[in-house]
């Protein structure tokens, strides 16, 4: 499994389809729901099949093998010069 790579969210949460859509974990909101649904969906290592589930700052979503960490977007640098 690969190290987790952060993924900027305002508000300090988000819905766990709504993440694996921003995160490029799946390409499509539509896709997000079955791949919750089949059970292919960590979240802090443990299978969580709610697509609405609220993640919050520092939650690890996995799927397939690939990590995404919730981070706040205000304190995120891109590492962009603008």
């Amino acid at each position: 499994m690969s190290d987790p790579f952060d993924v900027p969210v305002r508000d300090g949460s988000i819905r766990l389809g709504q993440f694996l859509k921003l995160a490029n974990l799946v390409e499509s909101g539509a896709q997000a729901k079955p791949v919750i649904a089949e059970g292919r969906v960590l979240v802090n290592g443990e299978v969580d099949t709610r697509r609405g589930r609220q993640l919050v700052v520092g939650d690890v979503v996995t799927l397939d093998g690939q990590s995404a960490r919730a981070v706040d977007a205000e304190g995120f640098d891109d590492g962009l010069p603008w």
